[in-house]
């Protein structure tokens, strides 16, 4: 498989991701990084498991900073240029 960046991607490769979600028992947006396979199709493989009891909201390439959640105040960071 090909990668965007044009380099060979074995299929036992992982992919890392952050996943936001919401659980099911809960209104507080919450975030994860993790680290799945890719299907044939290059979409990113995660398992029945971790779905059970959660909504999720978007499934990002890499480890995510995030700086502040609905409701949250904003974190002051030192962002590097």
């Amino acid at each position: 498989m090909i990668s965007l960046f044009g380099d060979y991607m074995d299929s036992t490769e992982n992919t890392t991701v952050t996943i936001i979600y919401y659980n099911e028992d809960c209104i507080e947006l919450q975030h994860v990084v993790k680290s799945y396979p890719k299907s044939e199709a290059g979409r990113v493989i995660i398992p029945h498991e971790f779905k059970q009891g959660k909504s999720i909201v978007a499934v990002c390439l890499g480890e995510i900073v995030i700086l502040n959640k609905v409701g949250d105040r904003v974190i002051s960071v030192e962002i590097d240029e």
